[in-house]
This record gives C-alpha cells, structure tokens and sequence, in this order.
C-alpha cells in the first residue's frame, strides 16, 4: 500500500512540477515552488495546489 501511496505523490509532484515551469509566472517564482514541491513533497503538492501559479487555460 505504501509503495502505491508513493507512486501517486511521485507522478503528482511530477504533475505539478511541470504545471509550474509551463506557468506565465517569473522564473524565480518557478525556481521557488519547484524547491517547495521536491524537499516537501506531500506539502508542497497541497501549497502548490491551492497557492501555485495558474496555468492559463485555452
């Protein structure tokens, strides 16, 4: 169960990791979330969810 839990919070960080070098937002912005989302990758998935860059929709 616990190798299933990891995977899932692997491919979602990897999810948002790459939302966030896709964002209008600047580079340091960028730099930034992404050191949040790897050092804290349960919290920082949920900070970057609800506080993260937008990626504009088309």
């Amino acid at each position: 169960m616990g190798f299933i839990f990891g995977l899932i919070i692997f491919a979602a960080d990897l999810y948002a990791i790459f939302q966030t070098l896709q964002s209008p937002a600047p580079s340091t912005t960028k730099l930034l979330w992404t050191l949040v989302i790897l050092l804290l990758p349960v919290l920082g998935l949920v900070l970057w969810f609800f506080l993260g860059p937008k990626v504009a929709k088309v």
